[in-house]
């Protein structure tokens, strides 16, 4: 039975005023398979007009496959566009697979599956980190697999989030420790999509998982939600939007920098960070004065809110 799937994908993220695409196929006769990349950054320019790659906030790798996964040979572009990915392969189904779940037998195409729109929160398996299976009988052992793969990674890159979809798909996030914003390189995506989609070709062979899972490798990106207080000093150089309530009254929120984690009396100290809203909008640009530098927020770990990377664009 031929089975078809058109994937169709536009990644945008919030905060990004560049665009770098990679595009990669990979084929043999029964069995195309694409994988698509894009990154987004922001750029300084430079004299001479040459820009440079200041800070990378996110980037998603896209692996969609069927049975057979080969060894790569590549491609790539530099142009921005609508991604229209389409994969076709003979192959034999069974309805008594426990593990299978219906794709396209008797439709043309399908649209690639968005992750849903919904307001980040710790343990989401998405910008929130964590893992979220919701119940699938294969979800285990794809965890168990992307876990493998990343031993080979070393220590500096970690997994940040992963979630699957009785859909059949598998959104992967890796941090790197070292980098600014977390993100790994496009090369590092690239080659975890790879490894990752060739093992899970070689478990979804045995039957232990479905033998057609759409993955999406990316980054955590600047969206990320810091937790409070184990993540907070690896970003303490950086701007943080902090949400807080005090006492009984409403939830606050305000842009601060870290300066202090007190672990015995479970307590943070935040000063404000020096950026357009915290300013005096009479001040026409000029720095915070001396006493709202020296201001200090000390908050209890438990008053803390959402926490997140602050973005001045």
């Amino acid at each position: 039975m031929r089975s078809g799937r058109i994937i169709q994908h536009l990644l945008l993220r919030p905060g990004c005023r560049g665009l770098d695409f990679f595009s990669t196929s990979l084929s043999t006769s029964t069995t195309t398979t694409t994988i698509r990349s894009l990154s987004f950054f922001t750029f300084t320019k430079h004299e001479h007009g040459i820009k440079t790659l200041q800070n990378p906030f996110s980037s998603r790798l896209l692996a969609f496959f069927s049975k057979q996964p080969t060894p790569l040979h590549s491609s790539s572009s530099l142009t921005p566009r609508f991604l229209s990915t389409t994969i076709s392969t003979e192959e034999n189904s069974s309805e008594d697979d426990l593990l299978s779940y219906e794709t396209t037998e008797d439709v043309e195409s399908e649209e690639w599956e968005e992750e849903e729109e919904v307001e980040p929160k710790l343990g989401d398996g998405g910008d929130g980190g964590g893992v979220v299976l919701q119940g699938l009988p294969w979800g285990d052992r794809a965890l168990s697999i992307a876990r493998e793969v990343l031993l080979s990674f070393g220590d500096d890159i970690d997994l940040f989030a992963f979630k699957t979809t009785p859909n059949g798909y598998v959104y992967v996030r890796l941090d790197k420790l070292s980098q600014q914003y977390g993100c790994p390189s496009i090369e590092e995506l690239e080659s975890y999509c790879q490894e990752y989609r060739k093992r899970l070709g070689e478990v979804g062979a045995l039957g232990e998982i479905p033998n057609n899972l759409a993955v999406e490798v990316s980054t955590p990106g600047a969206e990320r939600i810091l937790k409070v207080p184990d993540d907070l000093s690896r970003f303490k150089y950086m701007p943080m939007r902090v949400c807080y309530s005090e006492g009984n009254g409403p939830e606050k929120n305000g842009v601060f920098f870290l300066d202090s984690v007190e672990m015995e009396s479970e307590n943070c100290v935040w000063k404000l960070a020096d950026v357009k809203e915290n300013r005096d909008p009479e001040s026409k640009g000029r720095p915070l004065n001396r006493k709202r530098r020296d201001w200090r927020l000390t908050l209890p770990f438990k008053m803390h809110g959402m926490v997140s990377l602050y973005l001045d664009c």
